[in-house]
């Protein structure tokens, strides 16, 4: 089956500033993807590129195995979304605002509106001014903006961004009810707690370059082996724990990094020597940790990217 989206050694330069630096991308049918990194890292450059709205300095991007720059309007066949926030005309209402989406579309796009403005719960606002709309309504707006094109493939910007706690969490329902009905979804996104939540793969982007890129769930894995010790005498178990891992100091204890057969005979080391444990407790990494590991300094990029490999 042909991958919704693959990208490989994409480079957008401008003047003396290398936007995007070599990416590559393969998004396969039914992932949620995250698209992970900090603002300015270049993750809406690419996702214009994808789109053929911009074309890149080198490499290629295809959707669905079509190239936008080569068969133009063809390859956003089944491909919907929106990069930045999606535009409206504020003095029309919601409902004419999608009707003149669907004449663009066409294809049957005007007859998806009703459905539309209901998977993102709108109906009861549709004949609403869009200069009345909050934030996050214009943003629920945008995404029934592009379900007229009932897409295979939903590529969303940052799409909550602004939004308030009720509103990041509406959003976040909508686009996991989305998935589960079968449709690919790329989310570029910022905040780690929400592409946790809601991605199954990730690319983690710094600097316009992809660290990491791979199964969320294995990136957690793979920083696997950190322990919380706890114990009555930390100076002592200190110095034990450095023969069987590496130990450091946090607040209320130790932190041992190690496997499970390190963790069991610092165990015996410490009722040998006396110190009484009191927790060794196994710590799994949050992405939040991993990203600012990749992110933070080249010692610690290097660090998790050996782990990934070896994980």
């Amino acid at each position: 089956m042909t991958a919704p989206i693959e990208a490989r050694g994409l480079v957008k330069r401008y003047g003396e500033i290398t936007a995007v630096d070599h990416v590559d991308l393969t998004v396969s049918a039914g992932d949620v993807y995250g698209y992970l990194g900090p603002n300015g890292a270049g993750k809406t450059t690419s996702l214009r590129m994808l789109l053929g709205l911009i074309r890149p300095d080198e490499g290629t991007a295809k959707l669905f195995g079509r190239d936008p720059l080569l068969e133009g309007a063809r390859a956003l066949d089944g491909v919907a979304g929106f990069v930045e926030a999606p535009r409206f005309y504020p003095y029309l209402s919601g409902r004419r605002n999608l009707e003149l989406v669907a004449a663009l579309d066409g294809d049957g796009a005007a007859g998806r509106i009703g459905e539309a403005l209901d998977t993102v719960d709108l109906a009861d606002r549709a004949k609403d001014k869009v200069g009345g709309y909050s934030h996050g309504m214009r943003q629920r707006l945008g995404i029934a903006g592009a379900l007229l094109r009932a897409p295979r493939l939903l590529l969303l910007d940052e799409p909550t961004t602004g939004l308030d706690p009720a509103g990041m969490r509406d959003m976040r329902v909508l686009i996991r009810r989305l998935a589960d009905q079968g449709m690919t979804v790329l989310l570029s996104s910022h905040l780690m707690a929400e592409v946790e939540e809601l991605c199954d793969r990730v690319a983690i982007v710094g600097s316009g370059r992809v660290l990491y890129e791979g199964a969320l769930a294995e990136l957690i894995a793979s920083a696997a082996g950190r322990y919380e010790l706890r114990t009555t005498d930390d100076v002592y178990a200190m110095e034990i724990a450095t023969r069987h891992g590496e130990v450091s100091e946090i607040p209320g204890g130790l932190s041992f990094r190690g496997d499970e057969r390190a963790a069991a005979e610092l165990s015996v080391a410490l009722g040998l020597a006396g110190v009484g444990i009191t927790a060794l407790v196994p710590k799994s990494a949050t992405l939040e940790e991993l990203f600012f590991r990749m992110t933070e300094g080249p010692s610690l990029n290097g660090r998790v990217q050996e782990e990934v490999a070896v994980g």
